[in-house]
C-alpha cells in the first residue's frame, strides 16, 4: 500500500533528488534559463539595433553636409561668376523694417552699395513687400538710394507684390519708378505709435501702481499710470507730426508732380494698385518679369543678399526643407 501511493505522487526518488533542496523540478530551471538567455540575446541584438540607427543618422547628416557644402561652393562659384556679366541687381525688401533687423539700414545699405558700384549691374531692382515699420531706418535707406543714383547714375525700379505701406513706400519713392500688380495695397503716409492704459483694470482688481520718476512727464506713455494729456500731446505735435511731415517731404522729393496731392493723400490710407497709379504713387502695373524684360532684351536678374555662415545656411536649407515637407503633408491631408 505505502508503494502504491509512491507511486501514485508521479515523483520518482531520482527526480526528488534532481530537483534539490528547493523541491523544484529542473525542468523548471531549464525553461528558466532559457528565458533568461532569450531576454539577453533580444537586449543584444536591441543595442545593435540602436548602435547601427545611430550611425545611420550620423551618415545622414554628415552627407547632408557634404552635399549642402558642395551646393554652396557651386552656388558662390555661379554667383561670382554672373556678377561679372551684365545683369539686373535685385535688392530684397520683404519683411518689416526695424533696427537690427533683416532689413534694416544696416543691412540694405551694403547691399544697395554693392549693387549700384557694380560695373556689371545696369539698374537696380528694389522687390518690396512690407508693412513699414521704423521711420529712421527707412530715411537712412532713402537717402542712401539717392545718394547713390546721384553717384553711378543707375535705373532704380521698385516692384511692388503684395503691400508697400508707410515705412516701405518711405524707401521707394527713392526709385525713379514704382511698379506695382492691381492688387497691390499701396500708401499708409503717415506716422504712429501704440499705447495703452490698465488704470482702470488696476483698479477693479486692487493693484497699486508704485513706480518713481523725476521729470514731470517722464511717464506719459506708462499703461500703469494715469493718462497724462499733455505730455501725450508734446509727443504726439513734436514727434508724430513732425515725423510725418519729412515722410511727405521725402514723398514729394521722390515723386515730384506725379503725386496727385488731395485731403486723403498723406491721411494714412491705402490704395489698391490701380487707383495707385490715378493718385500718383505709383507709375504703372506690372511685375518683376514684366520689368527685367524691359530693362534688358535677354534678363538676367541677380539678387544681393547677405551672406550667412555654414552653419546659419545649413539651418536655413533644414528649416526649408522640413517647412515643405510639412506643408506637402498638410496639404495632402485636406
Amino acid at each position: 500500500m505505502q508503494q502504491e501511493s509512491n507511486n501514485s505522487s508521479g515523483v520518482t526518488n531520482a527526480e526528488s533528488k534532481a530537483a534539490g533542496d528547493s523541491g523544484v523540478p529542473l525542468a523548471h530551471f531549464d525553461r528558466l534559463a532559457g528565458a533568461v538567455e532569450s531576454l539577453v540575446k533580444q537586449e543584444r541584438w536591441s543595442r545593435r539595433f540602436a548602435n547601427l540607427l545611430k550611425l545611420a543618422i550620423a551618415g545622414y547628416i554628415l552627407f547632408f553636409i557634404y552635399l549642402a557644402v558642395e551646393n554652396m561652393g557651386a552656388a558662390k562659384q555661379l554667383s561670382e561668376a554672373n556678377s561679372k556679366n551684365e545683369h539686373l541687381a535685385v535688392i530684397r525688401l520683404e519683411g518689416p523694417i526695424l533696427p537690427q533687423g533683416d532689413f534694416s539700414a544696416e543691412t540694405m545699405i551694403p547691399l544697395l552699395q554693392d549693387a549700384f558700384s557694380n560695373p556689371a549691374a545696369k539698374a537696380v531692382i528694389i522687390k518690396a513687400n512690407s508693412p513699414g515699420g521704423s521711420p529712421v531706418q527707412s530715411a537712412l535707406i532713402n537717402d542712401e538710394i539717392t545718394r547713390l543714383k546721384a553717384i553711378y547714375q543707375k535705373p532704380v525700379i521698385a516692384v511692388v507684390e503684395d503691400l508697400c505701406a508707410s515705412g516701405c513706400y518711405y524707401i521707394t519713392v527713392a526709385a525713379d519708378k514704382i511698379i506695382a500688380n492691381k492688387g497691390s495695397l499701396i500708401g499708409s503716409i503717415g506716422v504712429r505709435m501704440d499705447a495703452f492704459g490698465f488704470t482702470g483694470l488696476m483698479e477693479k482688481l486692487g493693484i497699486e501702481n508704485r513706480s518713481m520718476h523725476a521729470g514731470e512727464h517722464k511717464t506719459f506713455i506708462n499703461p500703469f499710470a494715469p493718462k497724462d494729456e499733455e505730455g501725450a500731446e508734446f509727443f504726439r505735435t513734436q514727434v508724430l507730426e513732425k515725423t510725418h511731415q519729412q515722410f511727405i517731404q521725402a514723398v514729394r522729393d521722390g515723386r515730384g508732380n506725379r503725386i496727385q496731392e488731395d485731403k486723403d493723400i498723406y491721411s494714412g490710407l491705402v490704395w489698391l494698385g490701380e487707383d495707385a497709379i490715378q493718385k500718383g504713387l505709383i507709375d504703372e502695373t506690372g511685375d518683376l518679369g514684366s520689368v527685367a524684360r524691359d530693362l534688358q532684351e535677354t534678363p538676367n536678374l541677380r539678387y544681393y543678399e547677405v551672406e550667412k555662415n555654414l552653419f546659419e545656411q545649413l539651418m536655413g536649407d533644414i528649416s526649408t526643407e522640413t517647412a515643405a515637407r510639412l506643408s506637402a503633408y498638410f496639404t495632402g491631408l485636406r
